[in-house]
């Protein structure tokens, strides 16, 4: 197998300044997670404190995220965007000043957050909408590839350099660095050439809701993945982030043995980005729900007492299949879902595959005293095993090209 060294987005000038735009903006917001929580912890916060800060984030990016998809259809995606990323260089400056003096108000830095995830909650609806207009064509694929690779990739290397520039200049340094990295995906989304001028609306917000539903429900594919994917954050992959820690510290050497673990998942990603390239399968629901499969092995690895080696095999065989499910989910959502209720249909998938992630990461914990860390685990494996199997079955899933309800 060949991989294809000149994607075909990248041949589109749009598609490689809003690239490079989303790229840098991306590696800026991986170190300045890091940033933020270790300067709560530094200007003397505790455990309570951090929990806040960190739901002033994820419980936003959550409610608004409904909202998001209809402003980004009545706006357009680009505007949407604009605004978005203007308002996040707004915020990581205000949390570089706030935590400048070596303190700052708790009720200061949970405002600031939480607006910060107000904007990412407003920007991803919009981003799913405007891929297609900025890499129309056979150049889709390789697009949702590259911007996944990047995705991983970000992941990977962020933390990484957070935490060399926390130990050298500070984590103001770090969050100053992510305002300036706002403003670089603001020049290039400023650069961008108009697409698709959205049609005035004379609806209702709750009409406009009612009517992306409409076409999400609609399409059975479209449901029965973001469900699948709902179920997997909430039985596999949060029970995975929570519990595999313990393990880590229990019996496969600690933190350096679980850094392994998720920067081999994120490597992972990488490689299925790159796989993706240039590839577009007769099938790309049914190979998309078969790469899901996968997602059931680093569960299963932990649960069953592999060593160290087996589940880093594991997290990288997922990171691979979390690619390629991507790639393909959003490529066939992108081609075929009508353009004006695209940022809609886009905000209803996200919210139905991560809505439910944060009971499970507050569920984990107190299952695993129940019942055990293995058992847990391992319920999340055979689910995710049994549920992607029965999704394979489906003739929405089957079909070469998907299909409306």
């Amino acid at each position: 197998m060949t991989l294809n060294l000149r994607p075909a987005a990248l041949r589109e000038r749009a598609f490689r300044r809003f690239f490079a735009g989303y790229t840098t903006s991306l590696l800026g917001s991986s170190m300045a997670s890091i940033a933020v929580t270790f300067a709560v912890l530094q200007t003397g916060g505790g455990g309570t404190q951090l929990g806040c800060v960190l739901a002033a984030r994820i419980l936003p990016l959550v409610l608004v995220l409904l909202l998001g998809g209809v402003v980004g259809d009545r706006l357009g995606s680009r505007r949407v965007m604009l605004t978005a990323d203007a308002v996040r260089c707004l915020t990581q400056t205000g949390l570089a000043l706030a935590f400048l003096g070596g303190s700052a108000e708790l009720w200061t830095l949970i405002a600031l957050v939480a607006v910060w995830g107000a904007a990412e909650a407003l920007f991803t609806p919009a981003l799913n909408a405007l891929v297609p207009g900025i890499a129309p064509g056979g150049g889709l694929s390789d697009a949702n590839a590259l911007l996944g690779m990047a995705r991983s990739a970000t992941s990977i290397a962020g933390p990484v350099l957070a935490g060399l520039m926390i130990t050298a200049a500070g984590a103001s340094s770090v969050l100053a660095l992510d305002a300036g990295s706002y403003a670089v995906s603001v020049t290039a989304l400023l650069l961008l050439p108009s697409t698709v001028r959205p049609s005035p609306r004379a609806s209702s917000f709750a009409a406009d809701l009612r009517e992306g539903w409409t076409e999400f429900r609609s399409r059975t594919w479209l449901w029965v993945t973001s469900l699948h994917v709902g179920l997997f954050n909430l039985l596999v992959w949060a029970p995975f982030l929570v519990l595999g820690p313990v393990v880590a510290q229990r019996s496969l050497g600690g933190a350096t043995a679980w850094g392994l673990v998720m920067a081999l998942y994120g490597a992972g990603a990488v490689i299925g980005g790159l796989l993706m390239l240039g590839r577009r399968p007769r099938r790309p629901l049914f190979v998309a729900t078969a790469a899901t499969l996968g997602w059931a092995l680093p569960s299963a690895a932990l649960a069953t007492g592999r060593p160290l080696p087996w589940i880093c095999a594991a997290a990288l065989l997922a990171g691979v299949g979390s690619a390629l499910s991507g790639t393909l989910y959003t490529t066939a959502t992108q081609a075929q879902v009508p353009p004006r209720t695209l940022a809609r249909i886009s905000a209803y998938s996200t919210f139905g595959a991560f809505a439910l992630g944060p009971v499970g990461l507050a569920a984990a914990g107190p299952l695993s005293v129940l019942v055990g860390t293995s058992s847990v685990l391992g319920f999340g494996a055979v689910w995710q095993l049994a549920a992607a199997l029965a999704v394979l079955t489906l003739p929405a899933i089957r079909v070469a090209v998907p299909q409306r309800a």
